[in-house]
C-alpha cells in the first residue's frame, strides 16, 4: 500500500515503517548526537519531554509537531527529517485549508478523544494568527533538533523573518458599557433552586477571579484556594495575595483586593466552606456544580465563560432587538465573539484607563519577564496592592 494512503493517527499510537521513520532522512546529521533518538518519532518525543511538566505547553507542542509529522508521511510520503524549505511553505498553505477534509478535519469541528476512531488532527481551517503560531512552534522544534545533533539544518530558518509590529491597541476587550451588560446578565440569573443558586454563585466568582485577578483560564484551573495568603505591609495592614503559578511556570503575586476576598467568602459560604481558605488548602479556585471537588478543565472553564457571553448577548438581542439597529446587533455580536481571555484584556485596559500605574498593571498580569527595572519594583508591592484595591473594582 502506498504511504500516501495511510490515515492520520495520534502521535502516541503512531507506528512508522522504516522508509518513513526518518532513520535515513536526507536532512539527518552525521555527527555526535545529544539525544538517544534513532528516528523522527523518538526525536519529537525527546523534544516534547522538555515541557511534559506544563500541560498546556505540552499539548500545544504535541499538536503542532503531530500535525506536521502526519502531513509529511500521509500527504507527501516522506519522513519529517527529509522535509525541505519548499515543503514547509506548502505546509503553511495546507494549514489554511486542510484537504481532503474527510482525512484531516473532525466532523462538525468536534474534538474527539485521541483513542476515538473519529479523531482527526484538525477541527477546521486555521486563522492567520494560528498559522503563524504553528510555524513559530515548528521553528523551535527544528532549531532544537539541529542543536541536539539530530538534523543537519533547520528548513524554516530560510523563511523571511518579518519584524513583529506591536498592535496599536488591544481590541479584544469589553468596553465598560458591555462589561456592565455581562454583570447585569449574571445578576439576573435564576436562583430559585439549589442548583441554580450554586450556578449563579460560581458564575459570579469565576468572572470576579478572571477580571479582578486578570488570570488566564489555565491559571484558574491550575491553582488552588490554598494559594491565597496574607502578609502585613509596612504600615502594619494585613493584605491578602494570590500566589499564581502562571504561563511558562513563572510565579507572580496578584493583589487579592478587599472586594475579591469578599467575593471569595461569598462563594465559599455558598459551597458550605469556611469564609477564608486555609494555608495549603487543595480546593480548586472554581469548583464543579455538585459535590465533586475536582478542578475543572480548561475546556470546561472556557465553556462556562462562553455560555455567559452568549447569554448576555441574547439578553441584548431581546432588549435591543426590537429596534433592530446596527449598533445593537454589533454590541451583541461583540459579546458572542468574546472569550475568557477578553476578560484579562478588559482587566488590563480598565486598570490603565483608571490611572493605575502601567508598571503595576504589568506586574498584576505578569506580562513582562523580570528585568533590571522590575527588580526594583518588588519593594513597591504594597503600593501596587493599594492602588489595585482602590482603582480596580468589579462593583457587583
Amino acid at each position: 500500500m502506498h504511504t500516501a494512503l495511510l490515515a492520520p493517527r495520534p502521535l502516541d499510537a503512531l507506528e512508522l515503517p522504516a522508509d518513513l521513520d526518518g532513520r535515513d532522512g536526507v536532512n539527518r546529521a552525521h555527527g555526535r548526537m545529544q539525544i538517544a533518538a534513532a528516528n523522527d518519532l523518538e526525536a519529537i518525543r525527546a523534544w516534547l519531554a522538555r515541557v511534559a511538566d506544563s500541560k498546556a505547553t505540552f499539548e500545544t507542542y504535541r499538536k503542532e509537531s503531530e500535525r506536521l509529522l502526519l502531513w509529511a508521511i500521509v500527504q507527501l510520503g516522506k519522513p519529517l527529517s527529509s522535509l525541505t524549505h519548499e515543503d514547509l511553505l506548502a505546509y503553511q498553505h495546507f494549514l489554511a485549508d486542510p484537504q481532503p477534509a474527510a482525512r484531516w478535519v473532525a466532523g462538525g469541528g468536534r474534538k474527539h478523544a485521541r483513542d476515538d476512531a473519529r479523531w482527526r488532527p484538525f477541527y477546521g481551517s486555521l486563522s492567520a494568527a494560528s498559522q503563524r503560531q504553528a510555524m513559530v512552534i515548528l521553528n523551535t522544534l527544528f532549531a532544537w533538533l539541529v542543536s541536539a545533533g539530530y538534523l543537519a539544518g533547520n528548513p524554516l530558518s530560510l523563511s523571511r523573518q518579518r519584524a513583529r509590529r506591536a498592535a496599536p491597541r488591544i481590541t479584544r476587550y469589553l468596553e465598560r458599557e458591555l462589561w456592565d451588560e455581562v454583570k447585569a446578565y449574571v445578576d439576573g440569573l435564576p436562583r430559585e433552586t439549589a442548583r441554580e443558586r450554586e450556578h449563579h454563585s460560581r458564575t459570579r466568582w469565576l468572572l470576579t477571579l478572571l477580571y479582578l485577578g486578570g488570570l488566564r483560564i489555565s491559571e484558574v484551573g491550575a491553582n488552588t484556594m490554598g494559594d491565597f495568603f496574607t502578609r502585613r505591609d509596612g504600615a502594619g495592614v494585613e493584605r491578602w495575595w494570590l500566589d499564581v503559578l502562571g504561563k511558562g511556570e513563572r510565579r507572580r503575586l496578584v493583589p487579592a483586593t478587599a472586594e475579591m476576598m469578599a467575593e471569595l467568602a461569598r462563594y465559599r459560604n455558598a459551597r458550605g466552606l469556611a469564609a477564608l481558605p486555609s494555608p495549603h488548602e487543595t480546593t480548586p479556585l472554581v469548583l464543579p456544580i455538585g459535590k465533586s471537588t475536582k478542578p475543572l478543565t480548561r475546556t470546561a472553564l472556557h465553556t462556562i465563560v462562553k455560555a455567559i457571553f452568549a447569554g448576555a448577548a441574547q439578553r441584548l438581542h431581546e432588549m435591543d432587538g426590537a429596534a433592530g439597529s446596527a449598533q445593537a446587533e454589533a454590541r451583541a455580536a461583540r459579546l458572542e465573539a468574546a472569550s475568557a481571555h477578553w476578560l484579562r484584556h478588559s482587566a488590563g485596559s480598565h486598570m490603565a484607563d483608571g490611572d493605575v500605574d502601567l508598571r503595576l498593571v504589568r506586574d498584576n498580569l505578569g506580562h513582562a519577564s523580570l528585568s533590571t527595572t522590575s527588580l526594583y519594583l518588588h519593594s513597591d508591592d504594597d503600593v501596587r496592592h493599594r492602588e489595585t484595591d482602590e482603582k480596580h473594582r468589579i462593583g457587583w
